[in-house]
């Protein structure tokens, strides 16, 4: 008779999920056991430490659409999966986290570890289960599930060690055997018609139409880009929209946002309407006016219309089909000055960008070593950011195409994700090339996970962005308050020797000159490659904008802040001196902004 470790695995088989991320322990031997004897229908990814396996849990399920299954001991274990669960949970992934804890008849009774972890799981997850016995199992396990799939959310199993080993024979009158499906029933969302109406009414009468994309338009590419060229609407991006449009589209306008690009914020400053798909992007003070535009707003979650932009008209579906629904609705514009103006400025901007991408001079700057890295990513290939300014010049340097996928930690902004979600990427397809843009801060975190990619043997290349500094945050420090920088640096850590010592490849970059030259050999290598690029220190991470307020606080910061000479010649180069100057005459900025670089 199967225990309830056996009838938990075999729920997770029937309900396809194939790759368990975990670490195992004392509290799970049960289900560690059940896993063994399943082995050629589903696998276990042990990692070196519990937050990278609920990380790789969020990811998998961005990659993949499907559940990703995070296992954990009992007390530290289960605390550990929290930060990662948090990014499934803003992001809105389907994840099913298990822990352990101790004996049954011991909990409450400050035996070690002796941690409530459904409690403790309370805020993060949408379903939240005790399992109590094997005949319990049954049920919960389906039912946890198919609630992280409906719900897009976390869903949360904690199994005492001893009713992990526990038979089914103990039933109670109501509970019959295998009454519940194990399958996932999918339904189709489709606006109201009188919304389709009236949100071509505004769009049709709208004279400039912005659009901003998010994750949501990602798998609507073709779509988007019929009612972008329909409308005459460049679109901005949201950093996961980032693939919503190739990056050089001659319709996208870039990246929105604090990482984005002058002219989408230009066009959401300018525009008369804006139509919003898939996407719930925090800043608010990077959307239209609430007084000069109207707002239609397209999403499967109709708790998420009207979150950002007091919205005219909300269309409740998946974008891909709400967009063929809308688009016989719509009037093609003759008019097609506004795209126009927002095109000959996204020129502009990559010029700018451009020559930052080709400064020759010392110390190296990071720009330039990214888009070299990003002209070499595969057209099927995965990449990944970070959270920092590494994010910045993912976002800003790398083009990706309609084939590429791209995932960061969105609304939670979590640094040391990068690489679990990178060995995510490969965990679901082996055989696909991965790319990861990593800051030294955020590697350093999670450095161990590299062995966890040796081990794998994955077509990994890893650029660490090595500052010796928390940069992002010492921009913040600046911008946001006026502070001067305080202890953002990093105490340095040879990662080309870590790398090897842990069985992959290490290489690095110095200078502009060895940029080509050590990448061509860095990808030539099989297996994970970590090149770590030692760039200028004091690189701005520069809004597309300086707004007026923020350009206040950085110069009153500035004198006290350690390296500000090289900071002040820095930000005297072109272009960052015109993206200094750019906003001083523009109204300032809210004061509330904070430091998520990860958008949804």
């Amino acid at each position: 008779m199967p225990n309830a470790a056996d009838i938990l695995i075999d729920t997770l088989i029937e309900w396809d999920v194939k790759l368990v991320f975990g670490l195992p322990g004392d509290g799970i031997n049960g289900i560690m056991e059940a896993l063994r004897k399943r082995q050629d229908r589903i696998r276990f990814i042990q990692v070196r430490h519990e937050e990278s396996a609920a990380f790789m849990a969020s990811a998998y399920a961005k990659f993949t659409g499907k559940l990703g299954v995070c296992l954990a001991t009992s007390g530290p274990g289960g605390t550990h999966l929290l930060t990662g669960l948090y990014d499934a949970k803003l992001d809105q992934m389907p994840v099913l986290a298990i822990t352990g804890t101790q004996y049954h008849d011991l909990i409450e009774t400050f035996t070690q570890q002796d941690v409530d972890l459904t409690r403790v799981f309370d805020n993060v997850a949408i379903y939240n289960a005790h399992v109590s016995d094997a005949s319990h199992m049954e049920n919960v396990a389906s039912l946890a599930c198919r609630s992280a799939l409906s719900r897009r959310g976390v869903a949360h199993l904690s199994i005492a060690n001893d009713v992990q080993e526990m038979d089914a024979k103990l039933r109670s009158k109501r509970n019959r055997p295998k009454h519940v499906p194990n399958r996932y029933f999918r339904g189709r969302q489709i606006p109201e018609e009188i919304e389709l109406d009236r949100a071509a009414q505004i769009l049709n009468d709208a004279r400039k139409v912005a659009i901003l994309a998010g994750r949501g338009a990602v798998g609507a590419q073709v779509e988007l880009r019929e009612i972008a060229d329909l409308l005459a609407a460049p679109v901005a991006k949201a950093l996961l929209g980032k693939t919503a449009l190739a990056d050089d589209d001659p319709l996208t306008t870039g990246g929105i946002g604090i990482l984005g690009t002058s002219p989408s914020q230009q066009i959401m400053e300018q525009c008369d309407a804006v139509l919003i798909v898939g996407s719930s992007f925090p800043y608010i003070e990077y959307y239209p006016r609430p007084e000069g535009a109207r707002g239609v707003q397209i999403d499967s979650d109709p708790q998420r219309i009207g979150l950002r932009f007091p919205v005219d008209a909300g269309l409740v579906g998946e974008a891909r089909e709400t967009l063929r629904l809308l688009k016989p609705r719509l009037n093609s514009k003759t008019d097609r000055s506004f795209l126009e103006q927002a095109q000959t400025a996204m020129s502009d901007w990559r010029r700018k960008m451009e020559m930052m991408e080709t400064d020759l001079s010392a110390p190296l700057k990071p720009q330039a070593v990214v888009r070299a890295f990003g002209r070499r990513i595969a057209a099927d290939g995965v990449l990944v950011a970070d959270s920092g300014q590494n994010t910045e010049l993912a976002a800003r340097h790398i083009d990706l195409g309609p084939a590429n996928q791209f995932a960061v930690s969105g609304a939670l902004a979590s640094m040391a994700s990068g690489l679990p979600y990178a060995i995510a990427a490969g965990a679901a397809d082996p055989k696909r090339p991965i790319y990861a843009v990593i800051g030294d801060g955020g590697f350093g975190m999670q450095l161990g996970e590299f062995s966890t990619a040796v081990r794998m043997a994955l077509p990994l290349k890893i650029l660490v962005i090595c500052n010796g500094m928390l940069n992002q945050i010492a921009w913040e420090q600046m911008m946001f308050l006026g502070n001067p920088q305080f202890a953002c640096e990093l105490a340095p850590i040879d990662f080309a020797k870590a790398a090897e010592a842990m069985g992959g490849h290490g290489f690095t970059i110095s200078s502009f000159d060895q940029i080509e030259p050590t990448l061509e050999e860095a990808f030539s290598m099989a297996g994970p490659v970590v090149i770590q690029a030692l760039v200028d220190q004091y690189e701005p991470m520069m809004p597309p904008k300086m707004p007026k307020n923020y350009a206040k606080n950085f110069r009153e910061a500035l004198a006290d802040t350690p390296g500000h000479e090289a900071i002040e010649a820095n930000v005297s180069r072109s272009p960052l001196r015109e993206m200094m100057a750019a906003g001083e005459q523009e109204k300032e900025l809210s004061e509330n902004s904070t430091d998520l670089p990860g958008t949804p």
